[in-house]
């Protein structure tokens, strides 16, 4: 039975007004003393929970502004003298009303939020995730293994009758409409999958970070207010969302991985040339590969029935899976990442196969990076350098957002002799990683880190330049040595927040239906 109203307590409702004024011009410093000091302090909307003061902050400081609104409606429920509920309507500017709720506590420095919810209407089509959508774009079969699943197509694959826009509108304004589809979206389709619609990608695929200049970051639901990992980014959050079921992408130095890792996914690479290239946009051939990310490695394995060419050999009789799993390669992660491999492999690893420790001779292991850098940029200047160096006839590089337009500078910068060089290291590390690996599975981080926090801030290229380098001389040895590599998602122990994470698992050449079998027996 419930008492009667208590009276709105004293200059409650004026810090709440002082705080709805300091949102609308992105006051921050006013917003920031406004929300209570400490570790507990929370604020929560659609695109997950920030616990502590710092946190809410940073997020803050970098989001550029609240959307305009305007007060519809205030109601305050007063929980005793120093504690109230405020509940607030708000209607946006750009259309739709929203709600805010917010617990008040009086503290020695005057009234505080201790705890927010903001919620706000979802928009129509979110364009950092997709750049067409459909219910569906393409229906498949009628019958099929896929019947009843949906597909976020990559902007790198032809759909018919739609362009290819490559995740750069300057380059999607002046291409011509597919005139058929992409082999492996075709198989798609016949398998019974719809096509769910043209999922984002970051600029030309030259990214691992899924931070597109021009359309946005995609968000990260198993990690708020971090990168979405890319470049097949719209792909893998239009799947960790629920959106579609089956994200279509492509990895040449782990863009089908790095956004399975910092998101919770399962994402397989397949081995060079196994899957059909037909109607994808290039990057670097000598590396590209078609993939696919799910949230659960059953349907990885039946998009991989359908895709995948029929192995040589059968399943029956093979012999126990030996996972190697050599140190110093685990060393170049952070400890949290390296930390929640070592959990895996002393858990699900031993009870796949045998797991056996040892030390590969890696000295050059740098030079190996280097040189996959290079030749992957000595290819993707041969590419797209003719649109980009004539804005005249193409687009320029003034098209392109900074990171992408620094990587594809310094391709334009390879020496026909540099590239030949670049090309004679990568053709004996190749042999060499492939005489490592052998019959066995390495075992090894997807990722160097788990997903960078999205702060615009002056340090944020800073920081996901130094997560790309320091991922890529993991990720370049299944490029380098052409194999099949299958993240496994997993999770940083709780004192390291419990992030998503990945495990990789790279086998020999043509061994993917062993990968996909090894992530079906989770």
């Amino acid at each position: 039975m419930s008492g009667p109203q208590l009276p709105v307590p004293d200059g409650l409702v004026e810090a709440f007004h002082t705080y709805e004024r300091a949102l609308m011009v992105d006051d921050v410093a006013v917003l920031d003393e406004l929300f209570a000091p400490g570790p507990t302090t929370l604020r929560g909307d659609a695109a997950g929970l920030l616990v502590g003061h710092d946190a809410i902050a940073a997020f803050r400081s970098g989001r550029g502004g609240a959307p305009q609104r305007r007060l519809v409606q205030t109601h305050v429920q007063t929980i005793d003298a120093d504690h109230a509920l405020v509940v607030a309507v708000t209607e946006l500017a750009r259309g739709g009303r929203g709600l805010q709720t917010q617990l008040w506590a009086r503290l020695p420095e005057g009234w505080r939020v201790t705890a927010a919810h903001v919620s706000v209407p979802a928009p129509a089509l979110d364009t950092r995730i997709w750049r067409v959508l459909g219910d569906p774009l393409v229906r498949g079969a009628a019958t099929g293994p896929l019947h009843g699943e949906s597909v976020a197509v990559k902007d790198l694959f032809g759909v018919a009758g739609h362009v290819v826009g490559a995740g750069n509108p300057a380059w999607e304004a002046q291409a011509a409409p597919a005139t058929a589809h992409a082999d492996v979206v075709a198989a798609l389709l016949a398998a019974g999958a719809d096509v769910r619609g043209i999922a984002r990608t970051d600029e030309f695929a030259y990214s691992l970070a899924g931070t597109n200049a021009h359309t946005g970051t995609p968000p990260n639901p198993r990690a708020p207010q971090r990168i979405s990992g890319g470049s097949s980014s719209g792909s893998a959050s239009a799947v960790s969302l629920g959106h579609a079921s089956i994200g279509l992408g492509t990895d040449t130095g782990g863009s089908i991985r790095v956004p399975a890792a910092y998101q919770g996914l399962f994402g397989l690479r397949t081995t060079h040339d196994a899957v059909s290239r037909g109607g994808l946009l290039a990057l670097a051939p000598s590396f590209d590969t078609v993939g696919w990310l799910t949230r659960d490695a059953a349907l990885l394995a039946r998009v991989g029935e359908v895709l995948l060419p029929p192995e040589e050999h059968g399943s029956e009789g093979e012999p126990e899976v030996e996972f190697v799993v050599v140190p110093e390669l685990l060393r170049l992660a952070d400890a949290d990442v390296a930390g929640a491999c070592d959990r895996w492999l002393a858990g699900p690893g031993e009870s796949l196969g045998r797991v056996r420790r040892e030390t590969w001779p890696l000295a050059d292991l740098e030079d190996w990076r280097e040189a996959f850098t290079t030749w992957q940029g000595f290819e993707a200047w041969q590419q797209w350098g003719p649109a980009l160096a004539d804005p005249e006839h193409g687009i320029g590089l003034d098209a392109l957002g900074a990171d992408v337009r620094s990587r594809f500078e310094a391709a334009a910068r390879v020496t026909p002799a540099q590239a030949e060089a670049a090309r004679a290291v990568l053709d004996d590390a190749r042999t060499r990683i492939r005489d490592l690996v052998a019959d066995r599975v390495l075992v090894l981080p997807s990722a160097a880190t788990t997903a960078p926090l999205l702060r615009h801030d002056a340090a944020l290229a800073d920081r996901l330049h130094a997560a790309r380098v320091a991922t890529l001389r993991l990720t370049c040895l299944a490029g380098i040595g052409g194999l099949p590599a299958l993240s496994i998602p997993t999770t940083t122990a709780p004192a390291s927040g419990g992030l998503p994470a990945g495990v990789c698992l790279v086998a020999g050449a043509g061994r993917d239906r062993l990968l996909l079998r090894l992530a079906a027996a989770l």
